[in-house]
């Protein structure tokens, strides 16, 4: 079939195979191009197909030469119907692993369950025995409690007071003023349970109580900080809240893996295209000023270069591990630095529909939401009958 972008809000309905492909293919090449990095052999990747989690176990795989175990939850394609992007992100990692020689094996099914976790548990006892490095990147709207069989939704929302400010249709480019109401604590609640520690939690404790973490293992989840210009509807809304639970779990998983010599992390990683970054009202405006600051300023990163330079730099560097006053990992450095951030808060007063295609680079974030479905990739040929249905290598 001939697959094309549909477009529903800040979702694309359709994803390409060939595109994805070529986008991990592209992913692999940068990492191979850095050297090599001391890292883990046995990794476990859970939310492994897009984003920070896909880049984390293409960085392990190509960059340290390590086994992979990826955990994800994603829609297979039928005839006719294109799989969601990460399916053909996975199928496309292990295709390329394989041919390397390296073991790579991945499990679909609902990360937050007992009956995935299960099944995690025994591939890793048969295949690897233990893991060394275990890398949580879920990045779900919903989750139900295992333990108590209660569903918890997440929300966007301020707390506090109604927050009130600019942002943009990376559709149409139109600027315009969202105004969000603030959360109720039954919100911040839920948000806290679907985004929080408590399932990373859950997964240390598992593979720690079967002996399958390895002497000295490493944790790293992954959060955001972010400006004062996001603050209210990110690091002090419903989110921020999610987050701060998840860097003090942290601290609790740290001292259960201390019989072992492992650690736990968080690391704050930089603010990039993803679909969950692309429903964060306010979110898409001040990435395309930040793109076009740190483009400029030679120091923009994308999935894969953030990962690499995390691995290689702070967790792998041959010394201890960086992290700031409160134990985390801090790779948002390039964009947090006060030149840029003065830079972007100068744009951000400036920014309107009008001025929006020349001070920022709105067309660069289109570019890479497309890219997420695996759109717009360079020398892709999108007119080519392609077929839909791809199969990942492990999962039959």
């Amino acid at each position: 079939m001939i697959i094309e972008p549909r477009m529903r809000g800040f979702i694309c309905l359709t994803a390409h195979p060939t595109g994805a492909e070529q986008n991990v293919k592209n992913q692999i090449e940068y990492v191979k191009s850095k050297g090599e990095i001391a890292g883990a052999k046995k990794v476990l990747v859970i939310g492994a197909s897009t984003g920070f989690g896909l880049a984390s176990r293409i960085t392990s795989a190509f960059g340290s030469g390590a086994s992979t175990i990826g955990v994800f939850f994603e829609k297979p394609p039928v005839e006719g119907k294109t799989a969601s992007p990460g399916w053909y992100n996975s199928a496309a990692f292990e295709k390329e692993a394989h041919k390397a020689g390296l073991y790579a094996k991945s499990i679909n099914g609902d990360a937050f369950s007992n009956e995935i976790k299960r099944e995690t548990l025994d591939l890793i006892k048969a295949d690897l025995g233990q893991v060394d490095l275990i890398i949580y990147s879920l990045a779900s709207p919903v989750r139900t409690n295992p333990n108590t069989g209660v569903t918890h939704r997440s929300v966007l929302k301020p707390i506090g007071q109604t927050f009130t400010n600019k942002t943009v249709d990376f559709h149409t480019g139109k600027v315009s003023e969202v105004s969000i109401s603030p959360a109720n604590e039954e919100d911040i609640e839920n948000t806290v349970a679907v985004m929080g520690g408590d399932d990373w939690a859950m997964w240390i404790e598992a593979l720690k109580s079967e002996n399958l973490l390895a002497e000295g293992a490493t944790t790293v989840a992954y959060s955001y900080i972010g400006p004062s210009l996001t603050e209210a509807v990110y690091r002090k809304g419903t989110i921020g809240r999610a987050k701060d639970h998840l860097e003090a779990t942290a601290f609790t998983i740290g001292d259960s893996l201390k019989s072992i010599g492992g650690k736990a992390y968080v690391s704050v990683n930089k603010a990039l295209v993803t679909q969950a970054s692309s429903a964060i009202p306010v979110i898409p405006l001040y990435i395309s000023l930040l793109y076009k600051i740190m483009k400029e300023e030679g120091i923009h990163e994308g999935c894969i270069e953030q990962i690499q330079r995390l691995f290689q730099d702070r967790l792998y560097n041959g010394s201890e591990v960086p992290v700031d006053e409160k134990g985390r990992i801090r790779i948002d450095d390039w964009e947090m630095r006060e030149d840029v951030q003065a830079k972007v808060a100068k744009l951000w007063l400036e920014a309107t529909t009008e001025s929006l295609p020349e001070i920022g680079d709105l067309a660069g974030y289109r570019n890479d939401f497309l890219n997420l479905f695996g759109f717009e990739v360079p020398g892709v040929d999108y007119n080519a009958d392609t077929n839909e249905v791809v199969e990942i290598e492990s999962i039959k």
